[in-house]
């Protein structure tokens, strides 16, 4: 494999961590998130995440001929639904502490369709549950926001 694919499509290497490799995938897109200047701005984060959605389609095509069905190895998907979950929030490190454990919890249940679309072929059913996981995410996290107390108290 490609050592760019292998690089991006590991999750920055993370998949290769023996042990709990989609958190650590998550704990990478949070990081990315957090120090890479400009990401909390909407349209950079909502733009960075469909790229590296549409690129790790591709990517866990070569994941799963190389490893088999929905392999640890590829976390690309982790980082994707990181980053999905955190749109249009405000930059908090309460706020994306628990963010990422809200992602991870709904990452392991996944609630339907998530755990339909985890089924899909390749790269599909590798990716969707992750971007329909961090959608859910998202909504939970951006309407907890709205409520003045837990504002508060997050931000």
């Amino acid at each position: 494999m490609n050592p760019i694919h292998k690089f991006f499509g590991s999750g920055f290497y993370t998949g290769y961590i023996p042990f709990a490799s989609g958190t650590f995938g998550s704990a990478a897109g949070l990081l990315l998130y957090w120090f890479i200047p400009g990401m909390v701005n909407w349209k950079i984060l909502l733009s960075a995440s469909v790229i590296i959605s549409l690129y790790g389609f591709y990517t866990g095509n070569l994941f799963e001929k190389q490893y088999g069905k929905d392999p640890a190895e590829c976390t690309q998907d982790e980082v994707a639904g990181m980053w999905i979950s955190l749109l249009f929030l405000p930059k908090s490190i309460l706020l994306a502490a628990v963010t990422f454990f809200v992602w991870r919890a709904i990452d392991i249940v996944k609630p339907s369709p998530a755990r339909e679309a985890e089924k899909l072929p390749g790269g599909y059913g590798i990716m969707m549950d992750d971007i329909i996981g961090g959608v859910y995410t998202c909504i939970i996290m951006n309407l907890l926001v709205m409520f003045e107390p837990i504002r508060n108290w997050l931000i």
